[in-house]
């Protein structure tokens, strides 16, 4: 079953920075953190231990235009 899983699908930042208000954030309020993309509270969200889970990443379509060596939108 797990198999199929990636094995990168998980990544655990340790030592992060929030604003304090989102502590209050109840679970399944979505939140954008700036420039990574939108995040929800995790159930085993704790006091002083906060868990968030990616929901929605950001394109970044201009970086694409960019390795393609364009800089229009088109």
């Amino acid at each position: 079953m797990f198999d199929d899983l990636n094995p990168d699908s998980e990544t655990v930042l340790a030592g992060c920075f929030v604003e304090p208000s989102l502590a209050e954030l109840p679970v399944g309020e979505t939140v954008q953190f700036e420039r990574l993309g939108y995040f929800c509270p995790d159930p085993d969200s704790a006091p002083g231990a906060l868990v968030f889970n990616r929901t929605l990443t950001l394109r970044d379509t201009w970086a694409k235009l960019q390795a393609q060596g364009r800089s229009d939108s088109a």
